[in-house]
């Protein structure tokens, strides 16, 4: 095996967040072969003798793969400093320690990828690979097609720069909001949202129907289910593309 950074290591073993295996790096509670670790050190765990407290790190668990439905009101991570409601809540019965991959705001609502395979996640959002979502978006207002070519072209100025180009198609329209599907291959954060406010169209609501190979459909708001072996080698087939 060759060698790694060791704060993948201990999140790859199940230990702690790679953000929490830097800490512990820090303060000096992690050993490579008798020796305080660094921040930064590559090494071998199959060669290598490695401690955190004192006590060897347990074997890298079985990677695990689930499908969840996050409700809107909810945080998208496992715990929350605020103290405000988080999937954590949702995700009894699964034994892993999984994360998920993709944030959605806590207002809005969909399909989340839950997982232990950090590997993947990581793949799974880098733009490389072009894994592209599709949402559901109601706004207030009905755009006009020269502000949908617009969201399709992308560039409208944003603060963190310009916007995405954007797939968009209007589905429903009522007297004074519509409903959009949209599709993009960015996870910028509230991207969508910003995007049509900018235009003048605030979002009412946002649900996430798909994710790469992965769709929702038949799954309800606070349910998980695990990915099936042919979902898991189709999300496989995207990073190797």
């Amino acid at each position: 095996m060759a060698e790694e950074r060791l704060q993948k290591i201990l999140r790859d073993h199940g230990i702690c967040s790679r953000r929490k295996a830097e800490e512990l790096i820090k303060a000096g509670r992690v050993k490579v072969n008798g020796e305080t670790a660094y921040l930064g050190q590559k090494v071998d765990p199959q060669r290598d003798e490695i401690l955190v407290d004192g006590k060897p790190i347990p074997p890298p668990p079985q990677k695990a793969y689930y499908l969840f439905h996050k409700p809107r009101y909810v945080i998208s991570s496992l715990k929350d400093p605020q103290g405000r409601p988080t999937i954590l809540g949702f995700l009894k019965g699964i034994r892993e320690r999984v994360f998920p991959v993709g944030r959605l705001d806590w207002d809005s609502e969909g399909l989340m990828l839950l997982t232990n395979d950090g590997e993947l996640a990581n793949k799974l959002l880098h733009p490389r690979y072009g894994l592209k979502r599709i949402y559901l978006v109601k706004v207030k207002g009905i755009p006009q097609e020269e502000d949908l070519a617009k969201l399709r072209e992308g560039g409208i100025p944003l603060e963190d720069g310009p916007s995405p180009k954007m797939e968009i198609k209007l589905l429903k329209r009522g007297r004074s909001s519509c409903w959009l599907k949209i599709g993009l291959f960015e996870g910028r954060k509230r991207i969508i949202r910003r995007s049509l406010l900018a235009l003048g169209y605030p979002v009412k609501r946002l649900k996430r129907t798909a994710f790469g190979p992965l769709k929702l459909k038949g799954l309800e708001p606070g349910r998980w289910r695990p990915l099936s072996a042919e979902e898991i080698k189709e999300l496989k087939k995207w990073t190797t593309r």
